[in-house]
């Protein structure tokens, strides 16, 4: 399958989509502050020759539009996903929802405020969000990379960065592919997307979250180590022990966990969120 080919977009949204809907619940992905749909592109082979797959390019990336103003909110991105699965006719029907890093700060958000419409929710390397308040100092991290994208320029600044998000930095291949979708990103859409983060709050939305969920976390990630990861996990579990969350840790792999393990993360969530007829 060509994902390639596959890539489409809808009011302002463009994403890459494998396989057919209808009869099978499908999995939707939404990817880091770094990247674009395409990070997924391991990911959804393995997966989208067993279920219907999409991930989407954030507003504001590769060819989606931007959200309307500075300081959008998480809100707005959960937002923008609702409308997107709308316009897919997927509106009545559940999905299983899959979010790395930033997009897991979405992908927590919308599952908090649309429950009804997540089956299963899969956290992977998830960016927990600073608390800050919109309009005012952005939080150090977010800030550092936004400082760091606009002295060096989106090309630079992925070549500096990027190699960090992997354990198996001895990958050419893999790097490269990190590098190129980091050296596309773009304003205003990074730059929303960093205050974003700056502002946003996975471990106060957890207590909202009322599907069973998996936490997924790289044994050498640097970014968001397994340890912030846990605290996620743990306080999931306080706010709906019943649900059964699950903690998992991948070895030999860093941040970039679509992209760097692709097998181990197939296996994982296939076990995790098994194939369920739509509707169900």
């Amino acid at each position: 399958m060509s994902l390639m080919e596959e890539r489409c977009q809808s009011d302002g949204i463009s994403y890459v989509r494998a396989g057919s809907f209808g009869g099978v619940r499908p999995l939707v992905m939404l990817h880091g502050i770094g990247s674009n749909a395409e990070s997924y592109r391991a990911l959804m082979l393995k997966i989208g020759e067993e279920r219907p797959v999409v991930a989407w390019d954030a507003p504001g990336y590769a060819g989606s539009v931007a959200l309307p103003g500075d300081w959008p909110s998480v809100d707005d991105y959960a937002g923008a996903l609702a409308g997107l699965l709308d316009r897919l006719g997927l509106g009545l029907e559940r999905i299983d929802l899959m979010g790395h890093s930033l997009g897991a700060l979405v992908a927590g958000r919308f599952a908090a405020i649309h429950g009804e419409r997540a089956g299963r929710l899969v956290l992977a390397s998830p960016a927990l969000g600073y608390g800050m308040q919109p309009g005012g100092p952005l939080a150090p991290a977010a800030e550092g990379r936004l400082q760091g994208l606009l002295a060096e320029g989106a090309e630079r600044f992925a070549a500096s960065r990027g190699p960090r998000l992997l354990f198996r930095r001895h990958d050419a291949s893999l790097v490269a592919g990190v590098v190129k979708a980091m050296s596309e990103v773009k304003l205003p859409g990074y730059a929303q997307a960093s205050r974003m983060l700056s502002c946003g709050d996975l471990i106060a939305d957890s207590a909202r979250i009322s599907m069973r969920t998996l936490v997924l976390v790289g044994g050498e990630d640097e970014v968001t180590p397994p340890a912030n990861c846990r605290r996620l996990y743990d306080a999931l579990t306080a706010a709906r022990p019943e649900l059964g969350h699950r903690f998992e840790i991948v070895p030999d792999a860093g941040h970039a966990l679509p992209q760097e393990r692709p097998d181990a993360v197939a296996e994982i969530v296939a076990g995790f969120a098994p194939i369920v007829r739509a509707g169900a």
